[in-house]
């Protein structure tokens, strides 16, 4: 019941998620809001598939989509997005483009691997379990590389935004915590392997990766924000119908303009 819950909850965060950066990519075009909508898709299509398996039973058909979604398509598109966010290089249009033929090429592997053991109906097995060598060497490759990638890049735009802070470039405060806050969900994500002999494989999985989107969802939010625009305070002008109006605030301007005078000689 808590893994199906937990697994709802990041269901719906991650298509939340998904819809912001597709219609901030209509809006703007940026290659990285666009991948990043597919990235959130497939944690939202690998979180159903958790939901699913843990509430009805797993079965083969369940199993396999939340491999392919949760174990080694999601993290790779997240690290192709960061990749598109930090670099302009050439090259890195290239990547999104290969990626996704492996995915579909990871797709078909899983559909077409036969299952060397009956799949457990009341708990989540480890792809050792019920896999050969070629799905468990993809999620591997897909889960670790990914990781890297998305952990590495927000490392460095943190240091990069830290040191324009410190030279005086004028880096927003939201900016460098939500820059911090995705390498923190990137680390939550990457973590059921420690939490696996505590709580159970299906527990812990549900519990990173609810923990882990909600964390990139924050970082997203906090790092996106528009900055809070203050209303000009408006001059007391002098009323040319009130004399002493016009006498008072022209004593406050000729006060304004010898105060700085003061402080220079100070």
């Amino acid at each position: 019941m808590l893994t199906t819950a937990l697994a709802a909850t990041a269901a719906m965060v991650s298509l939340v998620f998904a819809f912001m950066t597709h219609e901030r990519w209509l809006v703007k075009r940026r290659p990285y809001e666009r991948t990043w909508t597919l990235a959130l898709g497939s944690f939202c299509v690998g979180a159903l598939a958790l939901a699913w398996g843990s509430a009805a039973g797993w079965s083969s058909a369940s199993f396999r989509l939340f491999y392919l979604f949760g174990a080694i398509v999601n993290v790779p598109l997240l690290a192709v997005g960061q990749l598109e966010l930090v670099s302009s290089r050439t090259w890195v249009r290239h990547v999104r483009p290969a990626v996704i033929a492996a995915a579909v090429f990871s797709g078909g592997v899983l559909a077409a691997t036969p299952l060397k053991a009956a799949i457990p109906t009341d708990r989540l097995p480890q792809g050792k379990e019920v896999f050969g060598v070629a799905p468990r060497l993809l999620a591997g490759v897909a889960s670790a590389g990914g990781a890297l990638v998305v952990f590495g890049g927000a490392l460095y735009s943190l240091v990069s935004m830290l040191r324009r802070r410190r030279a005086g470039g004028g880096v927003p405060g939201r900016r460098v915590g939500g820059t911090a806050l995705i390498a923190l969900g990137t680390i939550i994500l990457s973590a059921s392997g420690s939490l696996n002999k505590r709580f159970g494989e299906m527990t812990a999985f549900a519990i990173t990766l609810t923990a882990g989107v909600i964390v990139l969802f924050l970082g997203f939010l906090i790092s996106t924000l528009s900055p809070r625009v203050t209303k000009a305070a408006t001059p007391n002008l002098p009323n040319p119908s009130n004399p002493s109006n016009t006498h008072s605030a022209e004593s406050r301007l000729r006060s304004e303009q010898v105060a700085p005078d003061n402080l220079a000689g100070g």
